[in-house]
This record gives C-alpha cells, structure tokens and sequence, in this order.
C-alpha cells in the first residue's frame, strides 16, 4: 500500500467511487487519512431516491466522519452547497492540502482557497498508479450506468493514464 496525505472528500466523488468500484477501500489503499465532514455525511445518510451508497459508506470504517457541523465561513457559505463549503471549511480547519470535489464551482472555490484538487477520476488514477488492478474502462461504465456524469475529455483522460 502506499500511504500519502490526508484528503477531504465531498459527496458526488463518495457516490461516483462507490458506483464504480463498488466500495470505498481504494481511498484507504492511496491515502493516510480520509476525512467527510459532518454536512457530507448527512448529504449521504440523506440516499437520494434510491439510498444508493449509504450502505457502503457506514461500512467504510477507516473514513474520519465528522461527528458535529461546522463553522463555515460566510463566503463559503454562500458560495457553494453545504456539502462542497464543508469540505473546503473542513481542510482549511486541519490544515489539510488535497480535497476531492467533482464540481466545477466547487473546485474553483477550492483553487481560490490555496487547495490542491481531485475527484473520483483523479482518486481512480492515482490508485491505479499505485498499483491496484482494476479496469478503468469497466468502472468508467459502471459509474456511467449509475448515472454519474463523464465529460468525453475526463473519460478519454482517464483511459489515457
């Protein structure tokens, strides 16, 4: 396993790699910490329709969910949904230098802030680098079939790393 940084993970990616890969160990396998602020854990625990993920995010032991909401900051606030201000709140709190939003606001917002991005692809290559066997091809389409949205150019990314 080889172990880097903290990470603060927002909802979409958390939906995004369970709907991919089925579970959320690979976060475990790339990263030291993996931290979901309270707000994205209610956003979870919400499900949706359908309570897709829930089961397998409340299994992900290793995951620091976050117990008590926080303070966010004004512009943040009213800047992003709850879920996207949280994380970026949340990894300026701990001083934590990587979050993992897919949104484009959210991921500007972030840049703003001085955080360096990820999102599912980018969590999905990196695990692949560090020496997971899966195809990417064949999680692409299942994240696809669950309905999570792929630009051409994230996807032909993708393949091409």
């Amino acid at each position: 396993m080889l172990e880097t940084e903290a990470l603060v993970v927002n909802t979409g990616p958390i939906i995004a790699l369970i709907a991919g890969y089925g579970d959320l160990s690979l976060l475990e396998y790339v990263y030291k910490r993996v931290l979901v602020p309270f707000e994205v854990c209610q956003e979870i625990d919400a499900g949706g329709v359908s309570g897709f993920g829930i089961d397998e995010f409340r299994k992900a032991s290793f995951i620091e969910k976050q117990s008590e909401p926080l303070n966010i900051s004004t512009f943040l606030k009213n800047s992003l949904d709850s879920g996207e201000a949280s994380v970026i709140q949340l990894a300026l709190n701990e001083k934590i230098h990587t979050v993992c939003i897919d949104e484009a606001i959210g991921r500007r917002i972030a840049r703003l802030n001085g955080l360096k991005l990820t999102g599912s692809i980018g969590v999905l290559i990196r695990a692949k680098k560090c020496g997971l066997d899966f195809s990417m091809s064949e999680i692409i389409n299942r994240m696809q079939s669950q309905g999570i949205y792929l630009s051409r150019r994230v996807i032909d990314f993708a393949l091409r790393q």
